[in-house]
């Protein structure tokens, strides 16, 4: 890596990194008078309760660490040891008090803050591989993460909307997403639906996102 590529990889590590640790902390924020019984509601999101939400969070946090620790002793890590475990985990904690939901929370975003704070160069430059066996950049784990906060934060129906989510994680999305859009398409047929186009920034990017349903747009097909 050159020298110049290594300063615009710092820059936007930094970006990231900054953008993700204030969501973390809008995130905390909002659970401070959460209840018991608010964590048994339904979430945004089918068949979850706001207690599967956090303890997903949770353990999506610890699940980077582990890539991380890998990537420093230069091995590809794996995010989760199995779909059963990851889901078992997930079901099993999504139970638990507002209190225990939210402290396990904290304490598994301050573990992964400190594991981006360690990690070497040859971590950031090395791999992983998710769930489905997907190889993930190491350099791109940060921004993961940032969207597992920012989309999840929205999915708890807690007061904070997709319209909420950060203007500049909304910009870097969604250049991600329309360009995962236009890979599903015909050669050719790579410009966004007009109705799409009218939309505003973050709805546009929810509607990619699978969040929510607009009037005369087909529903964006899974990768």
């Amino acid at each position: 890596m050159s020298e110049s590529d290594q300063r615009k990889f710092a820059n936007t590590l930094n970006e990231h990194v900054s953008g993700c640790a204030a969501a973390h902390q809008r995130l905390l924020g909002a659970l401070e008078n959460l209840t018991d019984d608010q964590c048994r509601e339904d979430s945004l999101l089918p068949a979850w309760s706001r207690g599967h939400v956090l303890t997903h969070l949770a353990r999506n946090a610890d699940s980077h660490v582990n890539l991380l620790q890998a990537a420093v002793r230069g091995e590809v890590g794996e995010q989760y040891a199995s779909a059963e475990k990851r889901n078992g985990d997930i079901e099993s904690g999504s139970t638990r008090s507002a209190e225990e939901l939210v402290m396990d929370l904290r304490l598994s975003i301050y573990g992964l803050e400190a594991a981006w704070a360690s990690a070497n160069e040859k971590a950031w430059q090395g791999q992983g591989r998710n769930l489905s066996g997907r190889v993930i950049e190491m350099s791109s784990l940060v921004f993961l993460r940032w969207r597992e906060v920012e989309i999840h934060h929205a999915d708890l129906n807690l007061g904070f909307g997709y319209d909420d989510l950060t203007p500049l994680y909304v910009r870097l999305e969604l250049d991600q997403q329309i360009m995962l859009w236009r890979s599903r398409k015909p050669m050719g047929m790579t410009e966004l639906p007009d109705i799409a186009k009218k939309l505003s920034p973050s709805q546009r990017l929810a509607w990619l996102m699978g969040r929510v349903e607009v009037e005369g747009l087909a529903k964006p097909e899974p990768l």
